[in-house]
Formats: structure tokens, sequence, C-alpha cells
């Protein structure tokens, strides 16, 4: 007896021992309780014997599934006719076949079947049309009972059959999708079985079993068709794979990638087969064995060695080990951050903070020696905010020496630009009093003070902290990672158009300093410190430009410790060079003990102490009024016209012989009071002399005399 008769002989005993008496006389009122009745008898007790029920743990545990599944072929082997497993699957696969089964169900609907050849072609062509259906079956009560129906049939699909009528009835199938399908209801009443693996085919299948009703209101039979469902996928990872729908969603998260360092990459095709798919390492780990992936079914093996056998391999092979800091992937172990010379950078660090602690007793001593002319003349304001500025500046080596963040970056952009527009905006606003000045003629047209400089002063300064306020609170400078000239990645501050309008602001104040410093290029000052600092506006932007080109063009992949190097060479070419060239002479003369000597090379040339170019008015603590010194000077000149006519009167009166003196009168005989006012009036004139200068006032009117 071959074991499809053995098969349709256990599925009519199965039915014939659950049922004992049925009537198959039933009613509609009791057709739904007879219908649910043979659904579970000819789709259940076909394999009652064969097929293990699953316990109630087992239905909702996933991980007793999977052991199910692979237990299944060892069913075979030992001789039972296969197992089942409590599975969701993707039934909506199957409505094609859910509704030709229906059809054919509604077609033999009250037919007394004279030719047991009629119903199972109609099976046959039901079977065959499905490429999934390998087999179906029909229970024909007729007038037969439970115990002894009139017909069983039983059919196989023929892989190299294909009829014409099949191909009709595949293509006819209609689809859910249609326009007049829309908002259907569901009318089938059929029931799926629980999925079971067939010993003889060795393939997971289920059943799909329908009703069949005569006209008299009997049930006359069920139609069962088998579908096989060996080629949905078991997919143990955490989310279905959208592009292949056949796959079940009964063993989500049952995979055994280390979560922490790999995740679960899907691979379909393998069917009911446990380990269908790859651990792939994560973003910022790699893989110890040089593998990108690892296969699903070692994993699982290695994975049940260690929790049985307490077996490392799981743990060495299979689990990815961490990049190296700042990798957003790798290969190996390789470091992917550049190295800091800590050593070298706190060097530069160091002669950094000296610097700064040089110049804040440079201002100190600035403070000290004001009085004295070297210092005054200069404006001790103005000086202090130049060193102030420079300490700021050199505090931008102390903000770019940490491993930069958003904070670092921040603070770099302010101290740079706001040490730049303290420094040199002082700077040249003293050179452009001094242009002013050279080329004002008149005294009264020129009212420059330290005051007023200092007036406009604070809107450049103000200008500047709200760019940098607004670029600080819309848009911070971040820390991004750029490569060196060997793939290594190091962070440094993000450049955008902030960043480019500024230096082109910069710049375009830089070539009006120029042109200022151009415009004084002649003039004579005490002490030259207009040629100083002309010499340090030129330096600053010599520097500025050629660290642009080192930067941008010749190592534009320099390491982050070379370009701290430039950030200190920068620093020091600009700061340092501007304090030497600005305060070395000064305290150089203070040093030699001329602090409070005027220039003589300046007063040989003609330019006085009071009218300085490098200020206005008398070298005092508090400048004058114009106005005030004015009508002082007019006042000198009286004095000094008066003195005059009075002496050549004097002169050409005395021993003049072609006057005849006057008895009693006061050119007559020169008494001894006559003697000593001429002595008086001649001692006067000598002290008018250019060697010997009362004040400003009257130095200058001996000049004009």
């Amino acid at each position: 007896m071959s074991s499809q008769d053995n098969f349709e002989s256990r599925t009519i005993g199965a039915v014939r021992d659950d049922v004992m008496v049925v009537q198959c006389d039933v009613t509609r009122r009791t057709y739904l309780t007879c219908l649910i009745l043979w659904t579970l008898l000819v789709a259940t007790a076909a394999h009652r014997r064969r097929t293990t029920a699953p316990h109630a743990d087992e239905e909702g545990d996933p991980g007793r599934l999977l052991e199910r599944l692979d237990a299944a072929g060892e069913w075979c082997s030992s001789g039972a006719e296969g197992g089942g497993a409590a599975v969701r699957l993707p039934l909506h696969l199957f409505d094609t076949l859910v509704q030709k089964v229906d059809l054919v169900a509604r077609v033999i609907e009250g037919t007394t079947p004279h030719d047991d050849r009629m119903l199972q072609t109609v099976i046959e062509e039901t079977v065959q049309s499905e490429p999934h259906s390998p087999s179906g079956r029909l229970v024909w009560l007729g007038n037969g009972t439970f115990h002894q129906p009139d017909l069983f049939l039983s059919v196989r699909a023929q892989p190299e059959r294909n009829t014409l009528l099949a191909t009709r009835m595949h293509n006819a199938v209609l689809s859910d999708t249609l326009e007049w399908m829309t908002g259907s209801v569901p009318s089938s009443v059929g029931n799926w079985t629980s999925p079971y693996f067939q010993c003889e085919g060795r393939r997971w299948m289920v059943s799909y079993t329908k009703g069949v009703v005569s006209d008299k209101e009997r049930l006359s039979g069920v139609l069962s068709v088998d579908v096989d469902v060996g080629e949905v996928d078991v997919n143990q990872c955490d989310r279905l794979l959208p592009s292949s729908p056949w796959q079940m969603d009964a063993f989500l998260g049952t995979h055994r990638c280390h979560n922490a360092t790999t995740t679960c990459v899907f691979s379909p095709g393998f069917g009911w087969s446990r380990g269908s798919y790859r651990c792939e390492c994560r973003a910022g780990f790699y893989s110890a064995t040089g593998r990108p992936a690892f296969n699903g079914t070692l994993v699982e093996a290695a994975y049940r060695d260690k929790i049985t056998l307490n077996s490392p391999t799981y743990d060495m092979l299979y689990i990815c080990k961490r990049c190296q800091p700042g990798c957003d992937t790798c290969e190996d172990d390789s470091p992917c951050l550049a190295n800091y010379n800590w050593a070298f950078r706190i060097s530069l660090l160091t002669i950094s903070v000296v610097c700064i602690s040089l110049t804040l007793l440079l201002s100190f001593y600035v403070y000290r020696y004001r009085k004295l002319k070297v210092i005054n003349v200069a404006s001790p304001v103005f000086l202090c905010i130049t060193l102030l500025g420079c300490v700021i500046m050199y505090c931008e080596m102390a903000a770019i020496f940490p491993v930069l963040s958003m904070s670092s970056c921040i603070a770099t952009k302010w101290t740079r630009h706001m040490g730049f527009c303290l420094t040199y905006s002082a700077l040249l606003l003293k050179t452009w009093r001094v242009s002013l000045t050279y080329r004002v003629k008149s005294a009264h047209k020129l009212k420059l003070t330290d005051k007023q400089l200092l007036q406009w002063l604070f809107p450049i300064l103000l200008v500047m902290c709200i760019y940098l306020g607004t670029w600080t609170v819309s848009a911070p400078p971040r820390a991004l990672y750029i490569r060196d000239w060997e793939g290594l990645k190091f962070k440094q501050c993000d450049y955008n158009w902030w960043d480019h309008s500024l230096a082109i602001g910069e710049f375009l104040f830089l070539l009006w300093g120029i042109r200022v410093c151009y415009n004084v290029r002649n003039a004579e000052s005490v002490f030259n410190e207009a040629k100083h600092i002309s010499w340090a506006v030129h330096s600053i932007t010599v520097v500025n430009i050629i660290m642009v080109m080192i930067h941008l063009v010749l190592v534009p992949d320099a390491g982050p410790d070379v370009k701290y190097l430039f950030g200190f060479v920068r620093t020091q070419l600009s700061t340092t060079v501007t304090v030497v060239l600005i305060f070395g002479p000064k305290f150089y003369r203070v040093l030699k003990g001329e602090g409070d000597v005027w220039d003589n090379r300046a007063r040989a040339r003609g330019v006085t102490a009071s009218f300085s170019l490098n200020g206005v008015g008398p070298v005092l603590e508090e400048p004058q009024d114009l106005y005030q010194e004015n009508e002082e000077l007019k006042e000198e000149v009286q004095k000094l016209a008066s003195q005059i006519e009075f002496m050549k009167i004097v002169h050409m009166e005395v021993n003049n012989r072609h006057l005849k003196p006057k008895h009693g009168g006061f050119f007559s005989q020169p008494t001894n009071t006559q003697r000593s006012v001429c002595m008086r009036f001649d001692a006067a004139a000598c002290a008018d002399s250019p060697g010997s200068r009362v004040s400003p006032a009257a130095e200058l009117i001996s000049e004009k005399v």
C-alpha cells in the first residue's frame, strides 16, 4: 500500500474516531457550527497522530518555536509522521487560492456527482493552477454519513502538466486591488490550519478548508487544499524587510547578534531555516576576524555553545571591537585621530604666557612713567589700550591649546578679532591725528584731544562687539574634523561667511591704516612715534597675508601641532613685533635717563614740543583748550611788542648826539636810576634768547620773531 493510500485511510479513520455520531442533515441555523466541526476534523485529523501539539507556553515563545523547527527533521527520522508549529504566516499571499477554493465550493454546491471523475478534474485543475499548492482533497458526504462518506478524493499537482484550463484559471483570479473590489467585505468562511511539517516531501505546509452546502441546506462535503509555505522565510532580525513579502514575523528579535556592537541583516531565500541572517558590525566597530559580516548559522551555533558549554568562541569571534576614538568606521585597530605633541604645545603656550606677563608689566611701567615726556607725548591712555589688545591677542594661544570644541572656537574668534580691534584701532587713531595735524596749518582748525579720540574708538569697539555677539548667538563656530597629510583626523574651527566677512573688513581697515601711514611718511614728530606705528601696521598686514597663503596654499593639510606652531608664529610676528616697535624706543630712552628730554633732531628741524605731531597743545597732564591757548598767545605777543617798541626808543635816544637833551628829561644826563632801567631791559632781551625759553607760548613767539 502506498503512503498516499495510508494517508487517506488514516484521515477517514481519524474522522470516524473523533465523531461517532454526527448527523449531516443540518439546517442553515446550525450550518456554521457544523462547518467548524468539519474544518477541524478534516484539516487536523489527518495529522493528529503525526503531530505533537505544542504546549501553551511554547505557542508564545519564539525560542521554543525555533527549537521545534530544528526538530522537524528528527521527528521524521525517528519514525514519527512530522511535527507542527503554531506560528503566524503571511496568508494574504494566498488570497488567490482562497478565491479559487471558494469558487469551486460554490460551483459544486447542490451537485450530485454521478461520476467521480468530474469532481477529481475540478480539484486537479484548481490545484494545478496554483504554483504553491501541491495537493488537495474532497470529502463528499452525499447520502452517506461521517462513518461512510460517498466519496473521498485526493489529488496531487503535476509540475510538468500545464493545461489550458489551469492557465486560464490562474490568470482569471480577481485581485483585491481592482476598482470594483475596493472596500469589499471578505466573504470566505474557510479556515487555515497551523503550519505542519510533511515528512514525505520534507516541507512545511498549511491547508485551507471550505465547507460545501447543498441546495437543501445540507452540508454536502468539505474541500481542502494544501499550500507549500516552504518559501516563506524565517526572519529573526528586529524588523521585516520591506522589499520581501515572503517572510514571517513570528520570530522577530530572536537573532543572536550582539546588539551593542553588531546589527542583524536579514538574508531572504533560506525558507524555514534558523540563522537566515548575517551580523554586521555597527558604525564605530570592526571585526576581529577581518570579515565584515558573520554568518547567522555560525553565530547561532557559537551562542548555543556559549550557553551550554561556556565556550569563549562567541565572545572572541562574533563580538565586534570598538574602533579607536574619532573613527566613524574602521577595519582594524588603526588610529583615526592625529596625535598631539603636548610637550611641544606646552612650551609654546609657556612662551605666550611669559609674553602676557611682560605685557602686563609693561603696562604697569607705562602708568608709572606716564609723566615723562616720552610717555606723556604718546598718550598713556592709548598706550595702555594698545597693551590690553596685545594681551587679548596673546590669549588666543590658550584658546587653541586643547582639543578644539565649540567653546574654545568661540574664545578663539573673540580673542583674535577683539584684540586686533583694540590694538590697531588705538594706534591708527593716533596716526590719523598725526595726519590731520600735519596737514592743518592753522591751530584754530584743529581740536583733537585724547578724549575726542576715545569717542571715536568707542563706536569701533561697539561694532566689533555687536558683530561677534551676533555671530556667537546665531551661528556659533563649531569644531569640525579635518584630515592631515597622513589621513588622520583632528578638530579645527570651521570657517564660513562670518569669518570671510570679518577678514575682509579687517583687511580694508589695514589698507586705510597703510594710507594714513603713507600720508605721515615725511612728518617729523617727537620721538618718531608715527614712523614706528607705520612699521607696525605694515608688519601686521604682511604677516596676515603670508600666514593666509601658508594655511590655504602651501600646507593646507598640516597636522594640529604644525597649525599650532603657525598660530604661535603669527601671534609673535604680529603682536610681539608691535610691542617692540611701539614701546621699545620709549623704554630705551627711559633706561638711558632721557625719558624727560626732548628729541633734539625734531627741535633742530623746527618741530616744537608744544605742537608736536603726536599731540595737540603743550605737554601737560590735561591738554589745554585751543581757544584759551590762543588768547594767551595774543597777550604774550602784545607784551613782547610793547617791550620791543620801548627798547627801540630807549636805544635810539640814549647817547644820541643829534638830540638836544632836556634839563630834567628822562634822556638827559643818565642817572643811576636810568642806568638800572636800561640794564633791566637788556637782561630781559637776553632772557628771550632761543636757549632759554620760559614757556611754550614764549618759545613760539621767540621763534616767530
